[in-house]
């Protein structure tokens, strides 16, 4: 897949006071929906591949939104325009072939009611800044019935059309691309946060390797776990009982989100291929948290997994580290 163009201008307008807010250009918003697209094919793949190693489940639908209100005031109108909102809560794109895209929802659709909840209607000039009204639709999304249709009432140029949607079972988390993070990414038991640098250089295979393993943090419950045992990870998470855990964890996300990969039909390979090649730049070199392993490491572990894997033609493959997830870490 071609790169799409680079993401700074999304990260300088965060960063800018508002007296220095500018609408941005119509490139700026197809920017942002191209890279969020990745992101959901991606996480869509991975979620839904994988539902078998999750006890912990959710509709999958393939399909991102977002809300007019998470757009600065400068920025809300030329937003409005872009993505068509004619409500609060819109659908910014569609993964191809998934569930919405079965049903006939559209990129830029809005969003009336799903099931029988109704969702804000425009907001007012003076409507507060921020991700509320998007996290409320994704709540009820995730809390619906997997076996159930998802019934979705859409504003599509000013006509109500009701929409049935039939999902599919897959991990329960959700995935955000976080501006400001450069190549960072974390999990936190329920969300998958990506840096925006991963979508100016990284091919979607690539990109891929690091979301499996955010992922695999979630379906294994490491932030819980370490939470339950006391671990410090702030300034003492490199010292005795705090780095040894934390180094377990690490070590056990890299090895399932191998499995990961390869059950949604990702080559394997791309893992150490990624740590040997982009290795040195992700993990810091020389000043590299001694809470992960070095790249080299993680390459030559993950290499010996994949041929491990290669070897195993049924799929999904369940892999023991799984049935760690309920264990407390000591």
């Amino acid at each position: 897949m071609s790169m799409i163009p680079r993401l700074l201008p999304l990260l300088l307008l965060t960063a800018a006071s508002p007296a220095k807010e500018v609408a941005p250009s119509p490139a700026f918003f197809e920017t942002l929906r191209a890279a969020d697209l990745r992101l959901a094919t991606i996480a869509y793949r991975l979620t839904t591949a994988n539902a078998a190693l999750c006890d912990r489940q959710q509709p999958q639908i393939g399909m991102p939104i977002h809300a007019l209100t998470q757009y600065g005031p400068a920025a809300r109108p030329s937003a409005a325009t872009a993505f068509g909102f004619e409500s609060t809560v819109g659908v910014e794109a569609v993964v191809p072939g998934a569930p919405a895209d079965r049903a006939g929802l559209r990129a830029n659709d809005s969003i009336v009611a799903i099931n029988d909840t109704e969702q804000p209607g425009l907001p007012g000039a003076d409507a507060t800044e921020g991700a509320r009204a998007r996290d409320a639709a994704e709540a009820v999304i995730a809390a619906a019935p997997i076996a159930q249709p998802l019934r979705l009432t859409i504003l599509r140029g000013g006509k109500r059309l009701p929409i049935a949607v039939q999902p599919v079972a897959g991990c329960r988390s959700r995935f955000e691309i976080l501006l400001g993070s450069g190549l960072g990414a974390t999990a936190d038991g329920a969300i998958v946060q990506i840096g925006e640098r991963f979508f100016e250089d990284y091919t979607d295979e690539e990109i891929a390797v690091v979301v499996s393993h955010e992922l695999a943090h979630n379906i294994l419950r490491h932030r819980d776990r370490l939470d339950a045992a006391k671990i410090n990870r702030g300034m003492l998470a490199e010292l005795g009982r705090n780095g040894r855990l934390i180094r377990e964890t690490e070590d056990q996300a890299d090895l399932l989100g191998i499995y990961l990969l390869a059950n949604a039909g990702y080559d394997p390979m791309s893992a150490p291929k990624f740590w040997r090649q982009k290795g040195g730049t992700i993990d810091g070199g020389l000043f590299r948290s001694r809470t992960h392993a070095s790249s080299k490491a993680r390459a030559e572990v993950l290499e010996a997994a994949a041929r491990e894997i290669a070897a195993t033609p049924t799929r999904p493959i369940i892999p023991p580290v799984v049935a760690t997830r309920d264990v407390p870490l000591r």
